[in-house]
C-alpha cells in the first residue's frame, strides 16, 4: 500500500466535495488528506486528495472520478516530481520556564510563533507531511492542547501540466 496524491479539478458547483468524498467512501477507499481551492481557471475548483493503495486502486478511483458530471481532470501528482505542502497550528503548554526549549524547536522547524498566551503558545509549522509529524512528536512532551492541520496541497515540478 502506496500514498497516491492525487488533484481533480472540478467544477466550483454546490455538491461536488460531497459526490467526490461520498464516491471514496462507497468504494471503501479512505482519504487521508483533502485539500480544496480555486484554481488557475474561473469556475473551476482544485481538490488534492492523499489515499493509500496499489496501482489498481488508484485506477479504480480515476476511472470512478471521471463517472462523475462535474470532474474535469484527474492527475496522479504522485507518478512525477511534486511539491507538497501542509500547515499546522499547534498550541502547546508553555510556561515560562519550558519557553526557551520550545522556542528552540520552533527555530530548527523554521516555524513561526502567532499567538502566545499566559501559559501556552501558538506555533504555525509549513511543510511536508513527516515535518509536520516529526514536530508534533518533539511537542508532544510538553502538552499539546490543540492541534489543527490544513492537509496537504501539491503541484507538479517544473514545466510539467
Amino acid at each position: 500500500m502506496k500514498k497516491h496524491t492525487i488533484a481533480v479539478i472540478v467544477n466550483d458547483q454546490p455538491g461536488v466535495l460531497q459526490r467526490v468524498s461520498g464516491l471514496f467512501g462507497r468504494r471503501g477507499f479512505n482519504i487521508e488528506s483533502i485539500t480544496v481551492g480555486t484554481s488557475e481557471e474561473p469556475g473551476l475548483s482544485r481538490m488534492v486528495i492523499v489515499t493509500s493503495g496499489d496501482d489498481h486502486t488508484l485506477e479504480q478511483v480515476t476511472k470512478q472520478l471521471y463517472k462523475l458530471i462535474d470532474v474535469i481532470k484527474v492527475i496522479d501528482l504522485s507518478a512525477n516530481p511534486m511539491v507538497a505542502r501542509e500547515l499546522a497550528l499547534i498550541k502547546v503548554n508553555a510556561e515560562p520556564a519550558s519557553r526557551p526549549e520550545i522556542l528552540g524547536v520552533v527555530e530548527t522547524f523554521r516555524a513561526a510563533v502567532v499567538d502566545i498566551g499566559t501559559h501556552s503558545l501558538m506555533v504555525q509549522v509549513v511543510g511536508d507531511t513527516e515535518k509536520i509529524d516529526a514536530m508534533i512528536e518533539l511537542l508532544k512532551p510538553y502538552g499539546i492542547r490543540e492541534l489543527s492541520r490544513t492537509g496537504v496541497t501539491a503541484l507538479i515540478r517544473g514545466n510539467v501540466k
